[in-house]
């Protein structure tokens, strides 16, 4: 898919994100925190963490930071 398109091709949601890292098909994480506690919910990394690097943060709006991770 990768090859075929120009740009980003984005993906939210731990399933569907765990196994694309599973398959090591993902280029960059950015990871949108809001200032709101749910309490419960599914982790985004449920299995084993992936090795990752931090290679941006910005603040969006007045409530939400953005970090950008890239396989380590």
């Amino acid at each position: 898919m990768k090859a075929r398109l120009d740009g980003e091709i984005a993906v939210s949601g731990p399933a569907l994100a765990g196994s694309l890292t599973d398959l090591g098909l993902i280029d960059e994480y950015r990871l949108y925190f809001h200032p709101v506690v749910l309490g419960r919910g599914k982790p985004f990394f449920a299995g084993p963490r992936p090795r990752l690097r931090l290679v941006s943060t910005d603040v969006i709006g007045e409530e939400t930071v953005r970090l950008t991770y890239v396989p380590a």
